[in-house]
């Protein structure tokens, strides 16, 4: 059984398995020392020296102040290197998400959490109990004027629903490293951690490059094409009436495909290495814009870039070869019935050909 803590260095509450005396903090690498001083053992000789400087996800700096209008983001790609689940494009979607948000929308590089395999701090590695931790980061202490950001790139699935809140009978995930022995992050616990807490003011946007992740961070409307070629929102809010959206924030995903679909991991859209068709597709609609974006713009934007097999994505000529491996990726090697659409998932209904985007 777990319980929870509060860090003795930036007050993150932390799960303390049963029996542990003591817990390194993931964020300020603070040692919270749990157990009666008279029964615990005497700690090392360090940890009664004063403790040095923060070293953890502000660059050994300490945690920035909470100040109003800040901007901070969780960007996790997960390459799940040497198994049999390998995918060769998450890392450069990291890598490409957090040059974007700097660079584009002025993210601060000290207010970004990148979880990869290629990082040498263990609390940065996309583990299940990292990846939490970073939610919970993500989330703590917002205030109005706040933008937060979640890019996630790895493999999503789904498994058995047993509250009978999804519509399909099936909650979606995500798989981190270790999800074979520590099982995955399901959307339920997503939206309790990242999505209610949200207070008025705050804004949260999702970018789920993964398969079966529609719906993942359950967002109680979904925004879908219909046949005239408009965007309608449908209603997704669960039968049991349990509130699935914020606490008076916005949030608000961008995601891969539909729950039912896949999502690729391919070379053919950049020519020049793996990435994720999703991630790709929405940097370049970000990157492409001309003048004011707005949330109907993006999505249909990025269902260009993935459908398009004759035009250039680089800047140079399409089709040969190109054209015939994104075709068979996306389309099932049929040329036809698009496996992979990107979805729009929202706390509420608005105006999406209205509605500014911004980060």
């Amino acid at each position: 059984m777990l319980m929870l803590i509060n860090c003795s260095g930036c007050r993150t509450a932390l799960q303390l398995p049963h029996g542990a005396t003591s817990i390194r903090c993931a964020l300020c690498q603070a040692v919270t020392y749990v157990a009666d001083p008279r029964n615990a053992p005497s700690p090392p000789a360090q940890a009664l020296a004063p403790p040095p400087a923060p070293t953890g996800p502000w660059g050994g700096q300490p945690p920035p102040p909470s100040a109003h209008g800040k901007k901070r983001a969780v960007i996790c790609g997960i390459s799940y290197r040497y198994s049999r689940h390998e995918l060769k494009g998450c890392l450069n979607d990291a890598k490409c998400m957090k040059y974007m948000l700097m660079n584009r929308f002025h993210f601060p590089e000290s207010s970004i959490i990148m979880l990869t395999e290629e990082e040498r701090d263990p609390y940065k590695i996309p583990t299940k109990a990292n990846i939490r931790m970073a939610m919970y980061w993500l989330v703590q202490g917002c205030q109005p004027g706040d933008s937060l950001v979640f890019h996630y790139s790895g493999h999503g699935s789904q498994q058995r629903n047993y509250n009978g809140d999804e519509a399909d009978g099936q909650d979606e995930t995500l798989c981190p490293l270790d999800f074979e022995t520590q099982g995955m992050i399901v959307d339920d616990e997503i939206n309790a951690t990242m999505v209610r807490p949200l207070p008025f003011g705050v804004k949260l946007h999702a970018i789920i490059d993964a398969c079966h992740s529609g719906t993942v961070l359950d967002l109680p409307f979904l925004c879908r094409m219909d046949r005239n070629g408009h965007y309608v929102w449908e209603d997704h809010r669960p039968r049991s009436g349990v509130w699935t959206g914020t606490s008076g924030g916005e949030a608000i995903s961008f995601s891969g495909c539909d729950d039912h679909q896949t999502s690729a991991d391919t070379a053919a859209l950049s020519k020049v290495t793996s990435t994720g068709a999703m991630t790709f597709s929405f940097i370049q609609a970000i990157e492409r814009s001309q003048g004011m974006m707005t949330y109907g713009s993006i999505l249909t934007s990025m269902r260009a870039v993935i459908r398009s097999t004759g035009d250039s994505v680089g800047g140079g000529s399409g089709g040969g070869s190109v054209t015939s491996l994104l075709t068979m990726l996306l389309t099932g090697g049929s040329g036809g019935g698009l496996k992979q659409e990107p979805q729009l998932t929202a706390h509420e209904t608005f105006d999406v050909y209205a509605k500014p985007f911004s980060l």
